[in-house]
This record gives C-alpha cells, structure tokens and sequence, in this order.
C-alpha cells in the first residue's frame, strides 16, 4: 500500500521532516509532493487553499481516503513500524490529542517565522532523491 503525502516544500520543518521520513521509509510507503506542485495537486484534485490547512496524506488505492493536517500526522506515525501502538496510546490520553491538534494548528500558521522559509523549493522523488529547485526552475512548473 503507498501513500502520497502532501507537504510544504518552502518549509524549513516540513522539509526535514520528509528527509528524515524518506530515510525511514526507503521508498516502501510513501511518495512526497510539495504543495507548490501545481500539476502534483492538480492530480489529486487539490487546491491551493486547500493546503492552507496543512500537510496532506492520501491513499492511493483509494484517492478519497485522505488525512489532512496533524490527522495526517497520526496516520503518518501510525503506518510506521511500531507507530500503531504510539499513536492509539497518544489518541487514549485525555486531552492529548486535543493539545497536539492545537500545537499542529499553532505550529502549521507559523512555521515560516519559527523555522524559516527556504530559498530554493525541496522536492522529494518517488525513489527517495531529495533535491533542491531554485525559483527559476520552480517557475517552469
């Protein structure tokens, strides 16, 4: 089963996060597409504004099956070994959850001021290649 994930490629967080996800998975659960990905979003019937919400996670097998936001985040955490178990505990604590819904929201609307916003986009291939584009390259998109 594979899964595309959404995410920010102008983010400073959001991209180390992929890299360090990419490193993990090795290409055995999920692709990555930036949201500055026009013909990327455009495949998945995903606007711009819809990314204003946060990362997005989506099945493949079944494209209607999506996560969006710190959703996505648990079922990130839940796909990986040994993350079922994590995440059901961290979704049975009182008020866990509630709090990390509210840390993603705080961290996904200032990002750019607490991490950084980079210079050059941060693209992540289907087989784990990682690469930096500079805004002449991610103007041809």
């Amino acid at each position: 089963m594979r899964y595309q994930i959404i995410y920010d490629g102008n983010c400073n967080l959001c991209s180390s996060l992929v890299q360090v996800l990419a490193k993990l998975d090795q290409g055995q659960r999920f692709t990555y597409s930036p949201m500055q990905d026009r013909g990327a979003l455009a495949q998945w019937g995903i606007s711009s504004e819809d990314c204003e919400l946060g990362m997005i996670l989506i099945d493949t097998a079944d494209p209607q099956k999506r996560w969006q936001g710190s959703e996505a985040a648990e079922e990130i955490g839940r796909l990986l070994p040994g993350g079922e178990g994590l995440i059901q505990v961290y979704r049975e604590i009182p008020g866990l959850k509630t709090l990390g819904d509210r840390l993603y929201e705080q961290i996904r609307d200032h990002r750019y001021e607490w991490f950084g916003q980079r210079e050059t986009l941060y693209m992540c291939s289907l087989d784990s290649q990682c690469t930096h584009l500079n805004s002449k390259s991610r103007q041809a998109k």
